[in-house]
Formats: structure tokens, C-alpha cells, sequence
């Protein structure tokens, strides 16, 4: 849930990575999430916010990058989200760089599936083209992808 053109000039990015449950129902879910993700878009590219979301069935994993006050300022809005539960952080820090600078949203793979970009509409979600990873997205992508398979074992 991110913005493709991040602001210019920030040499350090603050990197924060949650883990929670979705409390979405089942029904109705892909239109949901349609509307959360293109709300989100808007919002984040106004705070400058860039990153990546795995969803699963029943989790997110997601990476925020940017300013760290607006990053926590988000994280502590998503905590009380009443769409999500067990929100747990995984991760914070100052990193040198964005690693998905150039990242909109997508459905990260846990499975060894190809990771997919995906377009937010009100009506729901569709893919767009893909635009390959970099080795420092995959290394983040990993960590994701294995906060996920740890949630859904422990479920």
C-alpha cells in the first residue's frame, strides 16, 4: 500500500515490518480489500510511504518505509484497525535506503508462487505487470514470506 514515487532527497529510511491477522470476513473480502488498498495508496503517497503487503488467507505481513514519525504514525493507526488482530511488530529500524521504493502493492507469494503487482480499485483487485524484484527486495521478501508460514503454523 504504497506510492510509486517516493520523496526525493531522503538519504535514510525508516523500515518497519508488522504481522497481524485479518478479521475480514471471507465474504465480501475482495471488494474490502479493494477499497482498504486504494485508500491506503492515496494516504501513503501523501506521507511519503512506500513498501510491500503479503496477504494470505487469514494474515498480512507488510513493510512501511519512510519517515519515521509518519511510519509509526501509521503502524499505531493500523494496531487499532478493528480489520485486524494480534498485530504484532516484527521489525523497526533505520535502513539506508528504500528497498521498494518503486513499489505500489502487491501480493507477495508464500509459497513459491510468483509474487504479483496488483492494481486496487474500489470493486476489488486486479493484477498489473510485473516489474521484477531486486536481491534486496527478495532478501525482505523472504523474512515476509517466512513471518507468514510462522503465523499460520502457530494458528
Amino acid at each position: 500500500m504504497t506510492d510509486d514515487n517516493p520523496p526525493e532527497g531522503s538519504e535514510q529510511t525508516f523500515r518497519l515490518m508488522y504481522r497481524s491477522r485479518s478479521l475480514i470476513p471471507e465474504e465480501g473480502r475482495k471488494a474490502e480489500l479493494g477499497r482498504l488498498f486504494s485508500a491506503a495508496r492515496s494516504l501513503n503517497k501523501g506521507r511519503g510511504i512506500t513498501g510491500a503487503l503479503l496477504l494470505t488467507r487469514s494474515w498480512f505481513v507488510q513493510v512501511l518505509e519512510g519517515d519515521e514519525a509518519s511510519v509509526r504514525s501509521l503502524f499505531e493507526h493500523i494496531e487499532h484497525d478493528t480489520r485486524h488482530d494480534r498485530v504484532e511488530l516484527l521489525d523497526a529500524g533505520v535502513v539506508g535506503t528504500r528497498v521498494f521504493a518503486r513499489w505500489s502493492m502487491a501480493r507477495v507469494s508464500a509459497d513459491g508462487e510468483p509474487d504479483i503487482p496488483l492494481i486496487a480499485h474500489t470493486d476489488g483487485i486486479s493484477a498489473a505487470s510485473s516489474r521484477g524484484t531486486t536481491a534486496d527486495q527478495e532478501q525482505v521478501l523472504d523474512v515476509m514470506r517466512e513471518a507468514a508460514r510462522e503465523a499460520q503454523v502457530a494458528s
